[in-house]
C-alpha cells in the first residue's frame, strides 16, 4: 500500500468519525420521538390519593382501600365551620342552615347534615360527607371549591370548609406547583448557575438543553414503568425525579466539559478530544450514576408506598440524565467545535493563564498538617450532628402546610371551640356479621365520645368513631392504639392512624433500607477504586455530612422557620439522597486521585494534583446540585422545605468542607494505604513530596 492509499484510508476514517455525531442526533430525535407520546402522558397517572403515600400494609390502608370498594366508593368527608366572635347570632345560624341546605341540593350527600354546635355558642359545624367523586381527585376538588363557594364568609360570620377532604384539595394545590412551577424555577436555578460558572453566552445553554431533553425522556419512561409494572407516580415522586435530573445531570456535564476542556489544548480534532475526555472522566460518571441508582433502588425495600414508587422514578431520571449526558452533549459539543467556549476558546496547544488557584491553597492548608486538620473537621460535624437532638417531634397534618389554609384554619377553630372531642373521625371496618359485638366493643372502649355506623358492602361495614381528645393528641393515639387492640379481625384507619402508621413504617423502614443503601454504595465503590479503605473512608465521610445536615435542620426548623414538626421520612430521605448523591464528589476526587498514583505520583501530590485539578468542578457541581434541591424549600409543605434544606445543606458541607478538607487530609494522612489491599497500596513508599506554598501551586483561571 502506497503513501496515496494511506491518506485515502486516513481521509475516510477521518470522514466516519466526522459522521458520528450526527448519527447520534438523529438517533436522539428518534428516541425522543418515540417517548412524545408517552411523556405527555404522565400527568395522567400522577395521583396523590391518601393510599398513594401509606404503608402498603399497615391498617390505616386497609382501610381506605375497603373504603373504596363500598357502596359509592370512597367517601369525601367536610367540615363546615361558622364562628362568630362573642357568639353566633340567630340570622348566622339561619344562613347556616340555608348554606347547608343549598350544598345538600346541589350534590348526593350521605346522610343528612346536622349541626352541633359548641358550649359557648360561638361555634357550629356541620359535618358534610358524599360518594359523587369517588377515587378521582378532580371531581372531588370541584366538590370541595364547590361547597367554598356556596358557605361563604359574610357580615362578621366567619366560615370556613375544613375535614380531610379539604384537607386533601389543599395538599393538591402544592403538588400542583410541583410540576410547571417548580420546573421552571429549576431551570432558572440552573441556567443562572450554568451563566456564572462557564462565562459564555452560548455554552450554558448546551448542558441546560440536553437536561431538559433527559427530564423529558425520564417523563416517557416513568409512564411505562407505570404501565408495565403499576409504579406508583406521585406529586412528590415526579417532581424529585425533575430535580434529580437537572441536579445529577449537571454534575455529569460540568465533569466532562471540564476535562474536554482540558484535553482540547492537548488535543487538534474536537472529535479525538472527546473520546479523551469520555476515556479519563467516563468511568468516574458511571460509577457515580451507579452509586446513586443503587442507593435510589434500595428504596423498593421500604413498606411506604411513596418512597417506594421514589426509588424507581429517581432511578429513571438519573440513568436519563446519564445516557443524555454521555451521548447527546458529546455529540453536540464536537458538531459546535471550539466556538462554542467563546469568548474563552481552549486553543490547540496553548496554556490557560496564570493565576492564584484557591483549591490549590486549601489543598496546600490541609497537606501540612493532616491529622490536624481531620480532627478539626470531625469535631465540628459532630457538633452539628448534636442538633438533630433538637429535632421537633413528628409534624401533625395541620402542621404540614408552610402557610394555613382554609382547611387547617377550620380544624384550629374546632380544636379550639370543640376541646371536649375530636373533629377528626377515627374509621373502623369490620366484616358486617360482627358489626354489632363490634360497635359494642367500641362504645365500651376508654376515649371515645361517639360511634355510628355507616355503609355496608363486600361484607364489610363501615364504623365513625369520634374520640374524646384533640386530633394527633397523645390522648387520641391511645384511644386509637386502644381500638386496635380490642377490635381483632377488624382495622382501625383515618387521619389520625395514618399518622401513627407513616411514623411506625418510617422506623421500620430506616431500620431495613439504611444497610442496604450502605452496603450497595460501599461494594460500587470498592469495585471502582479497587480498594477497601478509600471507599470506608468516603461512605464514613458522607454519613458524617447527613448527620451534621440533620443537626443544623434542628437548629433552624423549629426556631427559625416556626414548623411545628418533623416529617417522619425526612431521616430515611436525606439519608439515601445525601449518601448516594455525596458519594458522587468523593468519586471525582479519589478516581483523579488514583489515576495520578498510577502515573507514579507519591500519595501527597496525587491528592493535592486530585484537589486541584478536580476541586472547581466539584464546587460547581456541588452549587448547582444544592440549589435544584433548595428549590424544595419553595414549595408550600413542611416535609418538602425540610428535605430541600436538609439536602441542600448537606451537599454544600460534603462539597466545601468534607471534600476539600477532610478526604484531602484523611489521604495524605493515610499515605498509600488509602488504597489498601488494591496494588497501588504496595507500591514502594517514595519520600513525599512537600506541599506546594500558597502563592506558587500549579494554577488554572478557566471556568470549569
Amino acid at each position: 500500500m502506497g503513501a496515496g492509499d494511506f491518506m485515502r484510508a486516513g481521509k475516510k476514517a477521518k470522514g466516519r468519525r466526522s459522521a458520528i455525531p450526527w448519527v447520534v442526533l438523529a438517533l436522539w430525535v428518534g428516541v425522543l420521538a418515540l417517548a412524545s407520546p408517552f411523556a405527555a402522558k404522565l400527568a395522567d397517572v400522577q395521583h396523590d390519593r391518601v393510599t398513594d403515600y401509606l404503608p402498603a400494609s399497615a391498617d390505616s390502608t386497609r382501610v381506605a382501600r375497603l373504603q373504596e370498594q363500598l357502596p359509592g366508593g370512597e367517601s369525601t368527608e367536610l367540615v363546615l365551620v361558622y364562628h362568630r366572635e362573642g357568639g353566633l347570632t340567630a340570622a348566622d345560624r339561619a344562613t347556616a342552615g340555608e348554606q347547608v341546605a343549598r350544598v345538600a341540593g346541589d350534590h348526593a350527600l350521605t346522610g343528612d347534615p346536622r349541626g352541633v354546635p359548641s358550649a359557648d355558642g360561638a361555634t357550629l359545624m356541620y359535618p358534610v360527607a358524599t360518594n359523587e367523586p369517588g377515587t378521582d381527585e378532580k371531581k372531588r376538588d370541584a366538590f370541595v371549591e364547590d361547597v367554598r363557594e356556596v358557605a361563604h364568609s359574610e357580615g362578621g360570620l366567619t366560615v370556613e370548609v375544613g375535614g380531610t377532604g379539604a384537607l386533601a384539595t389543599d395538599a393538591g394545590k402544592v403538588y400542583e406547583s410541583l410540576g410547571g412551577p417548580l420546573l421552571y424555577t429549576t431551570v432558572g436555578v440552573v441556567a443562572v448557575l450554568l451563566i456564572l460558572i462557564y462565562r459564555s453566552p452560548v455554552l450554558w445553554l448546551v448542558p441546560l438543553a440536553v437536561a431538559g431533553i433527559a427530564d423529558y425522556l425520564s417523563m416517557g419512561v416513568a409512564y411505562g414503568l407505570n404501565q408495565a409494572f403499576g409504579t406508583t407516580v406521585s406529586g412528590q415522586s415526579s417532581g424529585i425525579m425533575t430535580i434529580l435530573v437537572f441536579g445529577a445531570g449537571t454534575d455529569y456535564a460540568l465533569l466532562l466539559v471540564s476535562r474536554y476542556r482540558e484535553e482540547l489544548r492537548r488535543v487538534e480534532r474536537p472529535y479525538d478530544a472527546m473520546r479523551a475526555a469520555l476515556r479519563g472522566c467516563g468511568p468516574a460518571v458511571l460509577a457515580s450514576s451507579g452509586t446513586v441508582a443503587a442507593g435510589l433502588l434500595c428504596l423498593l425495600a421500604a413498606d411506604l408506598n411513596s418512597n417506594r414508587g421514589m426509588g424507581p422514578l429517581g432511578t429513571v431520571g438519573v440513568l436519563c440524565a446519564l445516557v443524555t449526558m454521555l451521548t447527546l452533549l458529546p455529540a453536540l459539543l464536537v458538531l459546535l467545535g471550539r466556538r462554542v467556549f467563546w469568548p474563552l476558546v481552549p486553543a490547540f496547544g496553548s496554556t490557560p493563564k496564570v493565576r492564584r488557584s484557591l483549591f490549590a491553597a486549601m489543598g496546600t492548608s490541609a497537606g501540612r498538617r493532616p491529622r490536624t486538620v481531620l480532627a478539626a473537621g470531625a469535631v465540628l460535624l459532630g457538633a452539628l450532628a448534636l442538633g438533630a437532638l433538637n429535632l421537633p417531634g413528628a409534624v401533625k397534618q395541620q402542621d404540614s402546610f408552610v402557610d394555613r389554609p382554609e382547611s387547617v384554619v377550620a380544624m384550629e377553630t374546632l380544636a379550639e371551640a370543640f376541646p371536649e372531642q375530636s373533629a377528626q373521625p377515627i374509621d373502623v371496618m369490620t366484616p358486617t356479621g360482627r358489626a354489632g359485638a363490634t360497635l359494642a366493643a367500641i362504645r365500651d372502649t376508654d376515649g371515645v365520645a361517639d360511634v355510628r355506623q355507616g355503609r355496608t358492602g363486600e361484607g364489610w361495614t363501615e364504623i365513625t368513631v369520634t374520640a374524646a381528645a384533640p386530633p394527633q393528641s397523645t390522648a387520641e393515639t391511645a384511644t386509637i392504639e386502644a381500638l386496635r387492640d380490642r377490635l381483632t379481625g377488624s382495622w382501625v384507619g383515618g387521619p389520625s392512624a395514618q399518622q401513627i402508621d407513616l411514623v411506625d413504617t418510617n422506623a421500620r423502614d430506616r431500620l431495613i433500607v439504611v444497610p442496604l443503601v450502605l452496603v450497595s454504595v460501599l461494594l460500587i465503590l470498592i469495585a471502582l477504586l479497587r480498594s477497601l479503605v478509600a471507599p470506608l473512608m468516603l461512605v464514613a465521610a458522607v454519613v458524617a455530612v447527613w448527620g451534621a445536615a440533620l443537626g443544623l435542620g434542628g437548629l433552624v426548623f423549629g426556631p427559625v422557620f416556626g414548623f411545628e414538626g418533623t416529617d417522619p421520612g425526612l431521616g430515611l430521605l436525606s439519608f439515601v439522597f445525601l449518601v448516594a448523591l455525596g458519594v458522587d464528589y468523593g468519586i471525582f476526587l479519589m478516581h483523579r486521585m488514583r489515576e495520578e498514583s498510577t502515573r507514579g505520583a507519591d500519595p501527597v501530590a496525587a491528592a493535592l494534583t486530585a484537589l486541584r485539578t478536580t476541586g472547581g468542578v466539584i464546587a460547581s457541581a456541588g452549587l448547582v446540585l444544592a440549589a435544584t434541591f433548595a428549590v424544595l424549600t419553595n414549595m408550600g409543605l413542611v416535609q418538602l422545605v425540610e428535605l430541600g434544606f436538609v439536602i441542600a445543606v448537606g451537599v454544600l458541607l460534603d462539597t466545601f468542607l468534607v471534600r476539600t478538607y477532610l478526604v484531602t487530609s484523611a489521604s495524605v494522612a493515610l499515605g498509600r494505604r488509602v488504597w489498601w489491599p488494591g496494588r497501588l497500596s504496595r507500591a514502594p513508599q517514595t519520600e513525599p513530596r512537600r506541599p506546594e506554598q500558597p502563592g506558587r501551586p500549579e494554577r488554572q483561571t478557566e471556568p470549569v
